[in-house]
């Protein structure tokens, strides 16, 4: 045992990570010569709970909770936090453990390690910012084809059916001609309001984000003779604007690939929230797909869905399956989870409501 226990603080010691033991008492009862370094702590002073004094204090109970939660169901656990360095620099690391038990079975404690993962926290945070300001960067491209779409171009097709309208007293040829030219003009005045709407909607900024989805699924079935049940239940008027921009581009999206791949005509979708999150589902019965493989390629936009909503730290689901059709789901808290979290919005006040 004694020869066990050397070579396994050997290797230990000379390990390039943080390796870490605790006890029954779910206290620290080792630490090798890496924490040692890392911290600038002696051994005597990093035993029991003394490590944790060291973890950032908006980390510290995040991080204490999933340990003592996985102590006590003896499962693995890992958790990212920002520790204290020896010269005073908080570095974000990654704590893994693992329950480790006697040659009869019976639970000895755990034994975990600690890997520095500031670089790749600040590579993630530099490419979301990155992510970010391309979107941003659509968006605005958006809002100003759109401006010009519906405020120039728009208003001069309209008052050039009118002009042709009033064209009346004249021959009966031409005069149909004439009724044809301005069904004609009519036609691409709705189309280029329907394009307006689709780069950014106005009833997003007024109406609100439900508003603003119902909108666009009584257009677009409009303009492909198809049937889109929209079903709302108790969503703010006004949501964040990150989030409400999020769910509409979603909305798009997901209907714009049904319209295109699922071969069926009818479509549902529903928007719902509670207190905490606000949810949109897009529905069909149509054509399956294999998912991963969607993802691999360009043109479904499941990428770019997911990239919304990873900034805004909500969750995105797609289910397909043949015989059952697809659905997806989007999901954004109302409330930032953490005061790190690039949404950094403080919520808006939402009704409670179930959602099935």
């Amino acid at each position: 045992m004694r020869e066990s226990e050397e070579r396994f603080r050997l290797v230990a010691n000379s390990a390039p990570v943080m390796i870490w033991t605790s006890g029954l008492d779910d206290g620290c009862d080792y630490a090798n010569q890496r924490c040692i370094e890392f911290t600038g702590k002696s051994e005597e002073v990093l035993m029991g709970n003394g490590w944790a004094e060291g973890i950032h204090p908006d980390d510290r109970q995040r991080s204490m909770d999933a340990y003592i939660r996985a102590f006590d169901s003896r499962q693995p656990f890992a958790v990212d936090y920002r520790l204290r360095r020896y010269d005073g620099e908080y570095r974000w690391v990654v704590d893994s453990g693992v329950p480790r038990f006697v040659h009869d079975g019976s639970f000895a404690g755990y034994i975990g390690s600690a890997i520095d993962i500031s670089e790749r926290k600040q590579a993630e945070e530099a490419l979301a910012t990155v992510s970010q300001r391309l979107i941003d960067a659509q968006d605005k491209e958006r809002r100003r084809i759109a401006r010009e779409l519906h405020d120039d171009i728009n208003q001069r097709l309209a008052l050039l059916a009118i002009e042709l309208e009033q064209l009346q007293n004249t021959p009966s040829e031409f005069h149909s001609r004439v009724q044809q030219l301005g069904k004609q003009l009519t036609d691409i005045s709705n189309d280029v309001q329907s394009l307006s709407h689709e780069l950014h909607s106005p009833k997003l900024d007024y109406l609100g984000t439900a508003a603003a989805i119902r909108g666009f699924c009584s257009e677009l079935a409009k303009k492909h003779g198809v049937t889109i049940d929209f079903r709302e239940e108790s969503t703010p008027k006004h949501l964040p604007k990150e989030v409400a921009l999020c769910l509409f581009r979603v909305a798009q999206e997901a209907l714009h690939n049904a319209l295109k791949h699922s071969a069926v005509r009818h479509f549902a979708v529903e928007v719902s929230s509670t207190a905490e999150r606000v949810q949109l589902v897009v529905r069909d019965a149509g054509a399956a797909f294999d998912v991963e493989e969607a993802k691999s390629r360009s043109g479904l936009g499941l990428v770019s869905m997911q990239e919304r909503l990873n900034m805004l730290r909500g969750q995105f689901s797609v289910e397909s399956r043949p015989g059952e059709g697809t659905q997806i789901v989007a999901s954004v808290p109302l409330i930032a989870e953490d005061e790190g979290s690039s949404a950094g919005w403080k919520g808006a006040k939402a009704h409670s409501a179930g959602f099935t």
